[in-house]
C-alpha cells in the first residue's frame, strides 16, 4: 500500500511550475507594483507550506532566489524578502 499522498507529488510539482511561472510573468511583463508582486510570492510561499511544509527550504532557495534575480535584472528593486 502507497502511502498517502505520494501520487500528487508530481502534481504538486507541475502545480508548483505553474504558479512560480505566472510570477515570474507578472515580474517580467507585467505592470504591477512591487507590493503586489510581494504579495503573490508570500500567497506562493503559503500555498507550499500549506501542501509540503518540510520542504519549505528548497522552494525559499530556489524560488525566492529566482524572483529575487528577475526583479534585480529587470530594474525591480527588492524590498520585503
Amino acid at each position: 500500500m502507497d502511502p498517502p499522498g505520494k501520487d500528487s507529488l508530481p502534481d504538486f510539482g507541475d502545480e508548483l511550475r505553474q504558479r512560480a511561472d505566472r510570477v515570474a510573468s507578472l515580474i517580467l511583463y507585467g505592470d504591477y507594483p512591487d507590493v503586489d508582486i510581494e504579495i503573490e510570492i508570500i500567497n506562493l510561499r503559503r500555498w507550499c507550506a500549506e501542501r509540503l511544509p518540510e520542504r519549505l527550504d528548497l522552494f525559499e532557495m530556489v524560488y525566492v532566489s529566482r524572483f529575487r534575480r528577475l526583479r534585480q535584472q529587470w530594474g525591480r528593486r527588492e524590498r520585503t524578502g
